[in-house]
C-alpha cells in the first residue's frame, strides 16, 4: 500500500474577500505533471500570472496508479510545496468514474479483465467500454471504462486514494466529468446505468425493479421521474462522499468537479446537474458546451454570447456565493479570426460576470493560444480582482425562478421560456437575479418572474406561497401549474414573453433586439434611483461590491462568426443615478485604465455618459456630498 505524504498546509496567504478563499480568484493555467517538473510548472505560472495550478496526473483514472499511487502521490506533495513556496495554489485533477488502462490489448491486467461486475451498462447488458476513437482523449490500444459509482470494492479503494492525494498537501482536488456514461455514440438514450450493483440500490431505495418497471425517456411516468431524481442524487452523494473524505484528512482542501452540462437537459441526462452539486463542492469548474457548432468564441454568433451569459448568470445564482470558474475556447485553428482578440473576448465575457477566466488551445486544458496574450489578461484581472471578485449583492433585482423540476421533466417547454426571459431583462438593462428554490427565502427584489414552472415540490410551493402572502410581487408567465394564491400582485400573462423572445431572436437577432415585448416589461416594478441606456447587444450587471454600486457592462455589438470576434465600440451608454451632484463615476475599460466620469445633475438625478467601450467595462459610484 502506498504511504501517504504529511500534510502541508502553507500556501498563499492573500486579502480575500469577506467569506472567500483562494477558488475566487484564479486565473488557471494548466499542465501536465511528471515526477521531475514541479520546479518548471511553477515557475511558468509565475512568470503568466497564473494563480491557481491545475496539475494533471490522474491518480484514479489510470488502472495502474489506481492500484500503486506511491509515484503519483511524491509528485502531488512536490508541486503542492512548490506552489506554496510560490505564494500560489495547486490542484490536482483527478477522473471521476472513467478509468483507463493504457496498453490494455497488452496488459496482464485491465479493469475488464479484473473486475467486469463494476462496469456501468445499457438496459441490454452492453458494458461501457470503449478503445482509440470513441474519444480524442483514448488512444490506440488503451481500453476505456466508465464504472458505477455503487461498485463498491471500487468506491472504498477510490475513497482511500481522495484521501491520500488531500494528505500530500494539494490544495484542491478537480473531479473530471463525473457522470452516468449517457454521453458517447451509441448512448445517447440509455439512460445507464442497469449494472448490478445499480440496480440493487435503485431498488432498496425505491423498491423497484428498474429493467422492468421504468418506461425510460417517458417522463409522464413516475417511475422513470423516480430513476431520473436517483441518477442526478448518486452523483451529488458521491462528490459529496468526495468532499467528505478530503476533508477528513485535509480541512482547508478544496474539491472543484469539472462539469460541461450546464441548464440544459443534458445535466438530466448524465447526472451531473450543476444547481444540486453547487450545495457540495467549494466551487465548480464548467466546461460549458450547448447546442451546435465547435464552441469557439471565434465561431459564436451574438445569439451564443448571450445564451452563454444566461448559463453563466444562472450558475451564479446557484452558487450562493461560491467560486465559478469556466474552461471555454477561444480558438482552433481558424485562419480568419485573430486568437488574441478571441482570448479577450472571451475573458470579458466572463470576468464581468465575477466568473473566473479559463482558456486553452482546442479542447484541451493546459498550455494557451497565445502566452503573451493569456498574460496581459491575468495582469489586468490580477490588478482589478477585488472589483471583479468580491462579493457582489443585489441592488433592486428582477428574480427569475429556476425551477429544477421543471427543468428535470419538462425541459422543452421551461428552458425556452426560462432562457428567453432572461435575454428580454439583459436586452432592456434591469438588473437580473437567478433565483432558486434554496434562494427564494432570502429573495428581496422588485419581482419574481415564474417562467413556464410546471413542476415544484411542496416545499417551493410553501415558499412560494409565503412569498406571495409577504408582499412580493410575482408573475406566472405561460402555463400557471403551482396554483398560487389570488393576491392583488400575483400577475399572470397565459402565453410565455420569455419563449415568443427567445424564438425572434433566434429567428433574427438584429430583429428581435429592436422589437422587445412590453407585455411583461410593464408590469414590472420601475428602479427610480438607477436607470441604464444601451445597446441591445450590450448586457449590464448592477451590484453592490465592497459598499459601492457597482455596474459591470459585456457588450457583443458587431460581431460576426468566423469574422469579427472584437466587438464594435458602444458610445451611447449612459446612467442615471438617485445620487448627489457631486458624485462622480470611476470607468475602468476592460484591459484599460481606470478614469473619472463627471455627470449632470438635475434634482436628486445625475446621468453619466459613459466613454466609449469595445469589450466591456465596470464602473462604480463615489459618493459626495
Amino acid at each position: 500500500m502506498a504511504t501517504v505524504c504529511a500534510i502541508s498546509l502553507a500556501g498563499a496567504s492573500r486579502a480575500d474577500g469577506p467569506g472567500q478563499n483562494w477558488t475566487h480568484f484564479v486565473r488557471i493555467g494548466a499542465y501536465g505533471l511528471s515526477s521531475t517538473n514541479a520546479d518548471e510548472i511553477v515557475r511558468d505560472a509565475q512568470a503568466t500570472h497564473a494563480f491557481g495550478i491545475e496539475v494533471d496526473n490522474d491518480v484514479p483514472g489510470r488502472y495502474e496508479s489506481f492500484l500503486d499511487p506511491t509515484e503519483k502521490l511524491a509528485a502531488i506533495h512536490a508541486v503542492a510545496e512548490k506552489a506554496h513556496q510560490a505564494n500560489n495554489k495547486a490542484y490536482v485533477y483527478i477522473a471521476g468514474t472513467e478509468c483507463i488502462t493504457a496498453n490494455a490489448d497488452k496488459a496482464a491486467h485491465s479493469v475488464v479483465k479484473d473486475h467486469p461486475d463494476w462496469l456501468q451498462r445499457k438496459i441490454t447488458g452492453e458494458a461501457a467500454v470503449f478503445t482509440g476513437g470513441a474519444a480524442f482523449w483514448i488512444r490506440k490500444g488503451d481500453e476505456d471504462v466508465w464504472i458505477s459509482p455503487y461498485a463498491m470494492p471500487w468506491r472504498k479503494t477510490y475513497m482511500e486514494r481522495v484521501r491520500q492525494i488531500a494528505a500530500t498537501g494539494i490544495d484542491g482536488i478537480y473531479v473530471d466529468i463525473p457522470y452516468w456514461m449517457t454521453h458517447f455514440d451509441g448512448w445517447e438514450s440509455t439512460w445507464a446505468s442497469f449494472d448490478d450493483f445499480t440496480l440493487a440500490a435503485f431498488k432498496a431505495k425505491t423498491g423497484l425493479d428498474a429493467r422492468k418497471i421504468v418506461k425510460l425517456g417517458d417522463f409522464s411516468d413516475e417511475n422513470f421521474r423516480k430513476w431520473v431524481d436517483f441518477r442526478i442524487a448518486t452523483f451529488t452523494d458521491f462528490m459529496a462522499e468526495i468532499r467528505e473524505n478530503a476533508r477528513r484528512v485535509n480541512p482547508l482542501i478544496m474539491v472543484i468537479p469539472e462539469i460541461y452540462p450546464g441548464i440544459e437537459e443534458e445535466a438530466v441526462r448524465v447526472g451531473a446537474d450543476v444547481y444540486q452539486l453547487y450545495g457540495v463542492a467549494d466551487a465548480i469548474a464548467h466546461e460549458y458546451e450547448f447546442g451546435s457548432g465547435d464552441h469557439m468564441a471565434g465561431s459564436r454568433s451574438q445569439m451564443d454570447w448571450f445564451l452563454y451569459q444566461v448559463g453563466m448568470l444562472s450558475f451564479r445564482g446557484f452558487a450562493q456565493g461560491k467560486a465559478t470558474w469556466l474552461l471555454n475556447y477561444s480558438w482552433d485553428g481558424d485562419k480568419e479570426v485573430d486568437a488574441r482578440e478571441a482570448m479577450k473576448t472571451l475573458a470579458a465575457s466572463q470576468v464581468m460576470l465575477g466568473v473566473n477566466f479559463w482558456d486553452a488551445p482546442g479542447h484541451s486544458m493546459g498550455g494557451s493560444n497565445d502566452a503573451a496574450t493569456r498574460t496581459e489578461i491575468f495582469k489586468w484581472i490580477e490588478k482589478h480582482e477585488e472589483a471583479l471578485y468580491h462579493p457582489r449583492t443585489a441592488i433592486q433585482p428582477v428574480g427569475v425562478y429556476f425551477s429544477p423540476d421543471s427543468r428535470n421533466y419538462d425541459a422543452a417547454h421551461f428552458l425556452p421560456s426560462y432562457r428567453g426571459t432572461i435575454l428580454m431583462l439583459l436586452q432592456a438593462h434591469h438588473e437580473v437575479q437567478v433565483v432558486t428554490p434554496r434562494t427564494l427565502g432570502e429573495f428581496r427584489g422588485s419581482a419574481l418572474i415564474l417562467p413556464d414552472v410546471s413542476s415544484v415540490s411542496e416545499e417551493e410551493r410553501t415558499g412560494l406561497n409565503k412569498f406571495v402572502a409577504g408582499g412580493g410581487r410575482v408573475v406566472v408567465e405561460g402555463r400557471d401549474m403551482i396554483g398560487l394564491a389570488e393576491f392583488p400582485l400575483v400577475t399572470r400573462i397565459s402565453s410565455s414573453p420569455g419563449a415568443a423572445h427567445l424564438a425572434k431572436l433566434e429567428k433574427d437577432f438584429a430583429a428581435g433586439s429592436r422589437s422587445i415585448s412590453t407585455e411583461l416589461l410593464r408590469v414590472l416594478p420601475e428602479n427610480k434611483d438607477l436607470k441604464i441606456e444601451a445597446s441591445p447587444s450590450v448586457v449590464s450587471y448592477a451590484a453592490v461590491v465592497d459598499g459601492k454600486r457597482h455596474i459591470f457592462f459585456t457588450n457583443f455589438s458587431g460581431i460576426v462568426p468566423h469574422r469579427t470576434v472584437k466587438p464594435t465600440p458602444e458610445n451611447g451608454a449612459t446612467v442615471t443615478l438617485t445620487a448627489g451632484p457631486k458624485t462622480t463615476l470611476a470607468f475602468l475599460p476592460f484591459l484599460g485604465e481606470e478614469r473619472t466620469v463627471t455627470g449632470e445633475a438635475a434634482g436628486d438625478k445625475v446621468t453619466f455618459h459613459l466613454p466609449a467601450f469595445d469589450r466591456g467595462a465596470v464602473v462604480w459610484v463615489n459618493e459626495s456630498k
